[in-house]
């Protein structure tokens, strides 16, 4: 009888703590990307939790995609952080409607979200988006599949059902495609869309769809028909091919690759907030997520950070020889300067990133080097004279404002839109080639 009232005496504990927390105040309430929220999120609440000085840091789940993270402070009092990943979509519903206080997002804002969300102001100002980190859309496949790489327009066919029997992909594999995606309400669906798929094209109805990515990778690794996508940390057990689109070389998502925006499926992780003024806790664990510590946790869930980092790179021949000239013997920072087309304003990353690269080269161990930029711009924002302009304007933007902090490069270069890292057909892709790089001697 005691080995049987044990366990009815624990469950009696567990329910009267919960119930204590539950009435406890809350900090903030974060809603929205599962990408994010997972595995994401909670942790670096909990590393924000614990720099403030909170104890006992435990979590309690309430139902799938929601938990509590709770912590006691030093006056003895529980305090919560609500996380509900229900998806990006869903994190702009919430703060419409008051319910959540920061969204998560695996996608940049839409204009009808934006547009939805006027009477807070424009949520794609500096003081309301905030890329927290960047990620890889993997295109996985079972370990026994025999495929390696594939081209982005035969992802795209794969997925819209023009393309359903192995063999059309590789003669030592017969059978049917099975398709997994994620939901509607995923922004990794959203970004996949987006950069494979298209506007006008659909999923193929037969695709198994999914709220969660590790559960879609899970159920790919096993069955050697499966193909579908997930966030880089969901992997798992899975096999991530490496992807290419027309004019670029294939590349599988690793670290700098997604540092640099350069692999074709990369994006940006974000979160929003409609007032960082309003409550004192999310302006306080925003700024720990844009710090270098916060950013180390970003790392340590599978996510790629935007610490910097310094690494050597292989270049195509059939680049200009003035570029291949001074890059040689040089090595390339882990970050490209990004900006809105037609213009030479910077998005909200670049803003940020410039405190970055001033704090990185001014570490003890980098302050003898020597910095180089140069500038590209997208081949359809003018005509080629113009072009060169815009990517001189920009590159000149990054060394005006080095200079202000102490930092001469020794050499800036515009080369227009002669070396893209995308397609030119998709919005994503002509954000990518706008752009200034950093190289280091």
């Amino acid at each position: 009888m005691i080995y049987m009232r044990f366990p009815l005496v624990l469950f009696a504990l567990q329910l009267l703590v919960t119930q204590s927390v539950m009435a406890s105040d809350t900090l903030f309430r974060m809603h929205g990307s599962n990408t994010i929220g997972a595995t994401l999120g909670p942790e670096l609440v909990r590393g924000w939790l614990f720099r403030e000085g909170y104890t006992g840091i435990r979590t309690i789940k309430h139902r799938d995609e929601e938990i509590s993270i709770v912590g006691r402070a030093k006056g003895g009092q529980h305090k919560i952080v609500e996380i509900k990943s229900h998806g990006s979509g869903t994190s702009f519903k919430s703060i419409k409607k008051g319910l959540a206080d920061i969204g998560m997002s695996s996608r940049p804002i839409k204009g009808k979200e934006n547009n939805n969300l006027k009477k807070f102001g424009e949520m794609t100002r500096l003081e309301s988006e905030y890329v927290i980190g960047l990620d890889g859309i993997a295109v996985i496949v079972n370990m026994a599949n025999p495929v390696h790489r594939l081209e982005k327009s035969i992802i795209k066919k794969i997925f819209t059902g023009e393309i359903t029997q192995w063999n059309k992909i590789d003669r030592k594999l017969t059978g049917p495609i099975h398709v997994y995606a994620r939901d509607n309400k995923s922004g990794t669906f959203d970004t996949f869309k987006a950069l494979v798929i298209g506007k006008k094209a659909g999923l193929a109805n037969t695709a198994k769809r999914y709220e969660s990515n590790d559960k879609l990778s899970d159920d790919v690794s096993k069955d050697v028909f499966g193909i579908g996508f997930v966030g880089l940390p969901s992997v798992r057990n899975s096999k991530a091919l490496a992807v290419s689109e027309e004019g670029t070389q294939a590349k599988k998502p690793r670290s700098f690759e997604i540092s640099t925006e350069d692999y074709v499926l990369a994006r940006r992780l974000y979160m929003y907030v409609a007032d960082i003024n309003v409550n004192q806790n999310v302006k306080s664990f925003i700024s720990y997520v844009q710090s270098e510590h916060g950013q180390k946790i970003v790392d340590m869930s599978g996510f790629i950070s935007q610490n910097l980092k310094i690494q050597s790179v292989e270049l195509s021949k059939e680049f200009p020889e003035e570029y291949l000239k001074f890059t040689s013997g040089a090595k390339r920072l882990s970050l490209n300067f990004r900006f809105n087309k037609g213009t030479t304003k910077p998005d909200n990353k670049a803003v940020r990133d410039i405190a970055r690269l001033v704090s990185f080269l001014s570490k003890d161990e980098n302050k003898g080097k020597r910095v180089m930029l140069f500038g590209f711009s997208d081949r359809s924002e003018s005509n080629p004279v113009f072009s060169v302009d815009l990517s001189t304007y920009r590159v000149d933007w990054v060394s005006d404002l080095l200079v202000l902090h102490g930092i001469d490069p020794v050499r800036v270069r515009a080369y227009g839109d002669a070396i893209p890292v995308a397609s030119n057909e998709d919005v994503g892709g002509r954000h990518k080639n706008r752009r200034v790089e950093v190289w280091l001697m």
